[in-house]
């Protein structure tokens, strides 16, 4: 995509920022509005903060507001995180794409609230699902709330382009804590479907029989796996090297008794990984076809010999010298990796300000000279994509897909089971654990979709499937590497069947580079990134990031890749291969850490400027308050909130550096005062004194209590023909003009077979029944 083609104006903020970035990483010109003093990033970690959300943007420095409305005036999208919002100067800029991106929304009583990442993973349901049982709320490091809301701002602006080929530009809504709710994995659907709420989970996943293990210089993320080949697979291994201890017993041989048992099946496995130096447990493992990978820190990253395979990093020319960093989630367009930026000086690109001086920009059409204008629908409305995913990562993607008006076709079967469908520890009902049809954790991730049974192992199955690649827009697979060459079905194989077609692979690792084939689950792909290393509270106390928010950022990433590859195709009339790694989709959300070295470690709650900023344990049970002070303007407000104003003044309290040495008097006196007061009481005292406050919620608060999910309607009542009625978690997207939406619960398994072969593919009748007869429809 040519980098003229597009314009994006970025107000910057915290949550905005890696949209800002991502859209360059896509070819498009974004512009970094500046105040005089430069961007806050400017002074942030020495710079470095600067260096990794605004390289390769260009920068101005507006001196009225008359100038900025004449920069959006040549701009397509406005990324706007300022405080107040920019309504009103782009009043009656009827082509813009204005994506306000907020920590709560522009609806709700909760609207005006201060947030900050930490704050907003407390509200939006994150830090409940990190952490040990008996300990505290634990955040995600490198700020992963913010980068939830920056993939999904970026998904919103390609949205809003899309919608615009059909009609005028318009506002879109991105709440930052909808964002965080929408990506919990299991967090809220164990308490939707079946009435309980986890506990958090240590360093074991809640379902899967996975988890963090010690080695003999670190640390392992793996397990047990999710077939009987692996458990095999690994039983094997472990007689071979006479560590299998009782596990070779017969009763073993029963999932459903490793997990009642889990944690000492757990011992005996961590009593042979103990011995091993991670690398080389990792490597033996994954020559077995086990799914583990060495617990990796940020700085460790570029010897990673698969991301060194596949160009992963950036160069990035600062004033000081040219610096390494992270690259970006896929390489886009057609294979195309940004592989050089450039770090602008302070108004730099003024130019763009003078209309006379400016470059020229593309002509747009008016809106008489555009089409006649079309129904309002969802943006991706009239787009067929065929999904071929299963599990979290693959399904969370084409999930956003349907959300937004594509339909989606799921090809499924009895005979290729999805885990979510058929695996008894990972369903999540009120009912039997054995009818395929009524899993929450499918049915959440699978909504607005249809599902076609049909067995690809047979040569007439993948005859139908080849007929419907023809007739799609899109293909999106989750398989191992090398799953679609085996069928036939390697990307000159599919361009051949169908030139313009979009096609997604999500595979763990990549198609290409030395480690393709690796298995991997979303618990070893957040390990080898660099995440799972830096979750815990200290470098001796890591607890690991354990449920599947690698699956959700790569979900998150596949669906903005697909949205680029159309908008990519309605420009140059041009399909394309996007080959995403999850672990590059994951390892792109690490912020600035690779530029930290090797002094970037964990470091529990804290904040590297401000202070204080943790989590305080309040009255009740396990009831917890984030808060984040950011200056000492709100650290002497919270001192008069909680009685301590003589704190405000005390040299060893009185900055941010003296409370950062002083840490153990700052958090005594503000936990005394939390644990006085439920959280949602104590949050409320501090946010109406402009201080970023908000109680710790789980999947029941959310759904329950929340006062500005509730305002949004974020959650979302549908029948499901099998299920029942229940709650959906809602979409954090809310485009004015063209609103995506839920508008059906999950399909049955098969229900759509007959009508999609008929409609998509044009069988008929009794071809479909031949079909059936043969098997090849189940």
């Amino acid at each position: 995509m040519s980098g003229s083609a597009v314009r994006v104006v970025e107000l910057s903020s915290p949550f905005t920022r890696f949209a800002g970035r991502l859209l360059v990483g896509l070819g498009y010109e974004v512009v970094l509005v500046e105040p005089p003093e430069g961007d806050a990033t400017r002074r942030e970690l020495g710079g470095d903060a600067f260096v990794h959300w605004h390289a390769g943007k260009r920068s101005v420095v507006p001196a009225s507001p008359e100038e900025l409305r004449g920069l959006l005036a040549t701009a397509d999208v406005l990324l706007d995180g300022s405080p107040g919002g920019a309504e009103e100067i782009v009043a009656g800029l009827d082509d813009l794409v204005h994506v306000r991106v907020t920590p709560f929304g522009l609806l709700g009583p909760r609207t005006d609230w201060q947030g900050t990442d930490l704050v907003v993973a407390a509200l939006g349901g994150m830090l409940a699902q990190v952490g040990d049982p008996d300990g505290p709320p634990l955040r995600l490091p490198e700020q992963q709330a913010e980068h939830l809301a920056g993939v999904n701002a970026a998904i919103a602006a390609l949205l809003g382009l899309r919608a615009r080929r059909t009609g005028p530009g318009q506002l879109v809504d991105v709440s930052a804590q909808a964002c965080v709710a929408a990506a919990l994995e299991a967090g809220t659907l164990a308490y939707l479907h079946e009435d309980r709420v986890p506990p958090r989970p240590g360093s074991v996943h809640p379902l899967v029989p996975h988890g963090l293990f010690r080695s003999a210089d670190g640390y392992l993320g793996g397990g047990l796996g999710g077939s009987p080949r692996m458990w095999d697979a690994l039983l094997d291994w472990l007689r071979e090297e006479n560590a299998a201890a009782d596990l070779t017993e017969p009763r073993w041989q029963d999932p459903v008794e490793r997990k009642k048992h889990q944690e000492h099946v757990f011992k005996v496995v961590q009593d042979f990984v103990g011995t091993w130096p991670k690398a080389e447990f990792a490597e033996r493992a994954q020559a077995r076809k086990l799914p583990w990978a060495a617990v990796d820190l940020p700085h460790e990253l570029p010897d990673n010999p698969q991301l060194a395979a596949r160009d992963f990093f950036t160069r990035v020319r600062t004033p000081e010298g040219e610096r390494t960093d992270l690259g970006f989630p896929f390489a886009f367009p057609e294979g195309h990796r940004v592989r050089e930026l450039e770090v602008p000086a302070l108004g730099a690109d003024q130019v763009l300000l003078d209309a006379e001086e400016a470059e020229p920009r593309p002509t747009r059409a008016t809106s008489a000279e555009r089409a006649p204008a079309q129904p309002a629908y969802p943006a991706l409305h009239g787009i067929r994509v065929l999904d071929l995913t299963w599990v979290l990562a693959g399904p969370y993607c084409t999930k956003v897909l349907a959300d937004h008006g594509a339909e989606v076709i799921k090809v499924e079967s009895a005979r290729r089971p999805d885990p979510t469908r058929f695996a008894p520890f990972m369903h999540l009902s009120r009912g039997p654990h054995t009818d395929p049809n009524t899993n929450g954790y499918f049915n959440e991730v699978n909504r607005n979709k249809r599902s076609i049974a049909l067995d690809t192992r047979t040569d007439e199955g993948v005859a139908v499937l080849r007929e419907l690649i023809a007739r799609s827009d899109v293909l999106v697979e989750n398989f191992s590497s090398t799953v679609m060459k085996k069928l036939g079905l390697g990307y000159e194989e599919l361009t051949r069947i169908n030139p313009d077609l979009v096609y997604v692979s999500m595979s763990g690792m990549g198609h290409t580079g030395p480690r393709n084939g690796w298995v991997s689950y979303a618990d070893t792909v957040s390990a080898s990134a660099g995440l799972t290393g830096l979750t815990g509270w200290g470098p001796d106390d890591v607890v690991g990031v354990i449920y599947g928010h690698g699956d959700i950022v790569a979900g998150l990433q596949a669906a903005l890749a697909t949205v680029a590859a159309l908008e990519h195709r309605a420009v140059t009339g041009r399909g394309q291969h996007i080959d995403l790694s999850q672990l590059e989709a994951t390892a792109a959300h690490m912020g600035t850490s690779l530029l930290g070295g090797p002094a970037v470690t964990p470091s529990g709650n804290t904040h590297p400027s401000w202070s204080p900023q943790g989590v305080y344990r309040c009255l009740g049970t396990d009831r917890w308050l984030a808060v984040s002070v950011r200056d000492d303007t709100e650290w002497a407000a919270l001192c008069e909130v909680i009685g301590r104003p003589e704190l405000a003044t005390d040299e060893r309290t009185s900055t941010a550096q003296a409370r950062r040495r002083s840490a153990a008097l700052v958090d005594a006196a503000l936990g005394e005062w939390t644990r006085t007061f439920p959280a949602d009481v104590a949050a409320e005292a501090l946010q109406a004194r402009g201080i970023p406050a908000g109680a710790v919620q789980d999947g029941r608060e959310l759904v329950e209590h929340d006062p500005q999910l509730r305002a949004r309607g974020f959650y979302v009542r549908k029948e499901h023909p099998v299920a029942g009625a229940f709650l959906h978690e809602g979409v954090p997207i809310r485009l004015t003009r063209t609103p995506g939406g839920i508008r059906a619960a999950a399909p049955v398994l098969g229900a759509d077979t007959d009508a999609v072969l008929s409609e998509a593919a044009g069988f008929s009748t009794e071809c479909v029944q031949r079909l059936r007869e043969a098997g090849v429809l189940r």
